[in-house]
């Protein structure tokens, strides 16, 4: 109950939530910072995005977002939802591969996997969108890109889930995974 004229901040297990995401460690490659979160799906939001660049080119770029309500949600099956976009340029060669919209899909639960990031009641989807240009604009040529677009209910740390995020982003950057056992370097969070 809020009494009129107080003030009553985010739940503590929310807080400790947030910051769980903001301590993932991500690869050097990652550059992420805190965005403005969606005020209206739900009492407590947290979000960021996220851009893989390597050699100033920027590979893939997403946001992630935890929505919390105390009082649950009967859509997610629970009080936290995890929200992802993420987007990168493919080869048009790529594009026209039947099989990679459930290739796309796969390399957001194998990083879920991955990090042990325990999760239920996922969707989403997965886009291919490839444009070829002409007339006046054939100079451009053809471009494509895959685009994830997903939600699901955590059940384990959330900090895994967004380090299950910016795992999606190197792989639709097309960098290769990191060696088991192997620590990312500090990353350059928040500095463009």
């Amino acid at each position: 109950m809020v009494i009129p004229g107080s003030i009553q901040g985010p739940p503590a297990d929310f807080l400790a939530a947030v910051d769980e995401v903001r301590g993932v460690p991500l690869r050097s490659e990652v550059i992420a910072e805190e965005m403005p979160a969606p005020q209206r799906i739900a009492p407590h939001a947290y979000a960021m995005t996220g851009d893989v660049v390597v050699e100033d080119d920027e590979l893939a770029t997403g946001r992630f977002i935890l929505l919390h309500d105390p009082k649950g949600n009967d859509a997610w099956n629970g009080t936290y939802r995890c929200v992802t976009f993420a987007r990168a340029d493919i080869e048009t060669e790529m594009a026209v591969d039947p099989m990679l919209p459930a290739v796309g899909w796969s390399w957001l639960t194998d990083a879920l996997d991955h990090h042990q990031a325990a999760y239920r009641e996922a969707s989403g989807s997965v886009t291919i969108v490839h444009s070829e240009s002409f007339g006046e604009m054939t100079d451009n040529g053809s471009s494509a890109q895959i685009e994830v677009r997903a939600s699901w209910t955590p059940e384990s740390t959330k900090g895994a889930h967004a380090a299950a995020w910016a795992d999606l982003l190197c792989m639709l950057a097309g960098l290769p995974p990191l060696t088991a056992g192997v620590t990312p370097l500090p990353n350059r969070r928040g500095q463009r």
